[in-house]
């Protein structure tokens, strides 16, 4: 605005030396040039105090949603890593307990069917080499069904909720169930072999108490 007036100043002192018509003009021209000046400068000061508000909103806006987000960020965050978390629900579910029974169960009925097959003298060596391929695969899969059962009760192994634990459980249960079931027919079916080999009836009779045959 200064520059306006000083440039003001030297047109009118410029236009003093020129005869009293011109210099009319010259002042005349300066004040009008003068006007439109002052209404581009307000103009351009209005254009500027908008866009400096619209700046201001947007950046305030941002904020907000940036600490909405954030804040949406950490409340996620928290959630997922609470699914680390083992609840005592799912801890003391019962079937963890029958899943670590059927399983020593399992280990323990075919050590000792197993050792009984191989002093027996009614089967082949091929024949003892299937049943231990058998024996192996259900140990196997019990050593499998323990690790997963341990991930699941474990913190910090696996994330999942309470209701996904629970369903792992039962389906581990049934597995359990299924292999310890299988288990006892397939060592029930291989005593009945043994006893439908036997010469005398004091060696069926001997078979029968020893895999407790029922007839």
């Amino acid at each position: 605005m200064k520059k306006m007036i000083i440039t003001a100043l030297l047109c009118l002192a410029m236009a003093a030396g020129a005869p009293l018509s011109s210099r009319a003009q010259s002042v005349s021209d300066v004040i009008q040039q003068l006007v439109l000046d002052y209404q581009k400068l307000a103009s351009l000061k209005n254009i500027l105090g908008q866009m400096y508000t619209g700046y201001s909103v947007l950046s305030k806006g941002y904020g907000a949603v940036k600490d909405v987000a954030q804040g949406n960020f950490s409340l996620h965050e928290a959630f997922l890593d609470g699914l680390y978390l083992v609840s005592p629900t799912v801890r003391r579910y019962p079937r963890v307990t029958d899943i670590m029974n059927d399983q020593a169960a399992l280990i323990s009925e075919y050590k000792s069917a197993s050792g009984s097959f191989i002093r027996d003298q009614h089967f082949s060596p091929d024949e003892l080499a299937y049943m231990m391929i058998i024996y192996n695969n259900l140990v196997s899969q019990s050593l499998k069904n323990l690790d997963d059962l341990s991930m699941i009760v474990t913190d910090s192994k696996l994330r999942m909720s309470d209701g996904e634990r629970l369903a792992a459980i039962d389906r581990i249960y049934l597995e359990s169930r299924n292999q310890l079931s299988y288990l006892r027919k397939f060592n029930d079916q291989a005593a009945r072999i043994t006893w439908q080999r036997a010469q005398g009836t004091a060696d069926k009779q001997g078979v029968k108490s020893m895999y407790g045959l029922t007839q």
